[in-house]
């Protein structure tokens, strides 16, 4: 297979592989080299006609196109525009429950939450303490006797999360910060958790208690650098106790209904929205159907395709919330005095994706066809199962953390381009092509290329299916293997 015609009412084909000037595509002859990814006139256009792709316009030709050359960032522009109104127009398909029930090997916490992991986190309340948390698991892996404590016990990784907040931040920042550093301490991923304070910074340590509630006191420790005399042997005492508890915890089968998977994409091609997108779109509808749950995040990649969301919410309340999602986010960029619509990046323009819609309906295919159950504000942790929007930015690690935050196990992360990071849970790589995941092994846990190869979904998404249970069953993706394991936090406003 060389091409893909989307929709019967596409006016573009896109290119699989590397196509020649001279040979013919849905019969008509290429007049140009066509690279993988890139879309191809199938009829020729007049300036201002819309491009049709996935059956709806991603945008309008600046010049005529004619049939058989490339349509790319050079000649497209945006149809969007500032605020929009919107009705409800339900269009709701009913995922039907799986008449076998699947499991995976997890750790069931005292709360009731399931961890796909038994790790114990080093949590700086302040960035200013980053170097002092660092240095407490650097010394506290030297006496286990090396950086594999998987070797002597379930605790399978033992992780300082440095980051660069917790003072000189106000009002929202600062309750973000709070709340993302709350989350992670109530997080099933962690066996136990060590918070670490300076003692004299905005994110103070009683109010930070008094925030993350109660919690197991043998699993979750908390002290201010100031008040003790030696800081690293206090932290060091502190998880030598910690990692006692932990160490005797154990998996056991679970259903997958405790599954909470995140739902992203980043450095994404041409190819994004017809293999790897699609093959998690697949997979989530396979989660719900199960009674598990997956989140769809990256509120600036849905816009152009927010109405096929908003028209699949559950009922008119959760509509309401999808577009205060969408027109809060709108409002951010017009309040900083940024362009809505600046979007695609550079690298997606390279791999075929010309403007923000054929990138949102491109994105938004990783949630399947599910009714959307519930609608989360950024920071806020999952309560209702089935799929959830979430409140997030498009970056790729800001928008990873909001996910894990949210109570996500794992983040499913597909690219066209390809990227090393991880969030903290494992963020499982999915490459849209083939000569990614040829080219970096070391990056890519699963390569969905092969959809564009004449494999069918029928065949690749019962493949996928095993790849995450074994994944969920505590088998290391790439970036863990690695030790990519990272933070952020969304900021908006000024620092002090």
């Amino acid at each position: 297979m060389k091409y893909i015609k989307i929709n019967p009412d596409d006016n573009v084909a896109v290119a699989l592989q590397d196509l020649q000037a001279g040979e013919t595509v849905e019969g008509v002859k290429l007049l140009c080299d066509i690279p993988r990814g890139h879309k191809i006139v199938l009829s020729s256009l007049d300036e201002g006609q819309d491009v049709i792709k996935y059956g709806f316009p991603i945008g309008h030709v600046t010049r005529p196109a004619q049939a058989g050359t490339m349509v790319d960032h050079s000649c497209i522009k945006t149809n969007l525009e500032g605020l929009l109104e919107y009705s409800y127009s339900p269009a709701l398909v009913e995922i039907e429950p799986a008449a076998t029930k699947r499991t995976f090997r997890g750790f069931r916490r005292s709360d009731g939450q399931v961890g796909i992991r038994n790790q114990i986190w080093v949590i700086p309340t302040v960035g200013c303490v980053n170097g002092i948390c660092e240095q407490i698991v650097s010394r506290f892996k030297q006496e286990l006797g090396g950086t594999s404590p998987e070797a002597a016990s379930s605790v399978d990784a033992i992780v300082a999360f440095p980051h660069n907040y917790g003072c000189s931040q106000l009002g929202p920042d600062h309750e973000n910060t709070r709340t993302v550093l709350a989350d992670m301490v109530h997080h099933p991923n962690a066996g136990g958790v060590l918070v670490v304070s300076l003692g004299c910074e905005n994110n103070q340590l009683d109010a930070f208690r008094e925030l993350v509630g109660p919690v197991d006191e043998a699993r979750v420790r908390m002290f201010a650098t100031q008040k003790v005399k030696d800081e690293i042997e206090y932290g060091l005492q502190q998880l030598r106790e910690i990692y006692a508890v932990c160490s005797k915890d154990e998996r056991e089968d679970v259903p997958v209904s405790e599954l909470r998977v995140g739902l992203k994409c980043g450095g994404s091609d041409g190819l994004s929205g017809i293999t790897a997108n699609p093959l998690l779109g697949e997979f989530s509808d396979w989660i719900v159907a199960q009674g598990g749950t997956t989140v769809l995040t990256e509120v600036p990649e849905m816009f152009g395709a927010e109405t096929i969301l908003m028209n699949r919410c559950q009922d008119k309340a959760t509509f309401d919330k999808t577009v205060s999602l969408i027109n809060d986010f709108k409002d951010y960029f017009i309040k900083q005095g940024m362009p809505v619509y600046e979007n695609p990046s550079p690298g997606n323009k390279a791999g075929g994706i010309s403007t923000l819609e054929e990138k949102s309906l491109g994105c938004t295919q990783k949630c399947g066809k599910s009714i959307v159950r519930g609608v989360l504000k950024y920071g806020e942790r999952l309560s209702v199962k089935g799929l959830n929007l979430l409140s997030a930015p498009g970056n790729d690690l800001v928008a990873s953390t909001a996910l894990a935050a949210s109570g996500c196990q794992i983040v499913l992360f597909t690219t066209g381009r390809g990227t090393p990071f991880g969030s903290f849970v494992p963020t499982m790589k999915i490459s849209t092509n083939t000569p990614l995941f040829e080219n970096k092994p070391g990056w890519i846990d699963f390569n969905a290329g092969v959809l564009a190869q004449d494999e069918l979904m029928a065949e690749v998404g019962p493949r996928f299916i095993e790849a995450v249970l074994a994944a969920a069953s505590g088998a290391p993706v790439n970036n863990e293997k690695n030790g990519y394991r990272e933070i952020a936090i969304f900021k908006s406003g000024v620092t002090l």
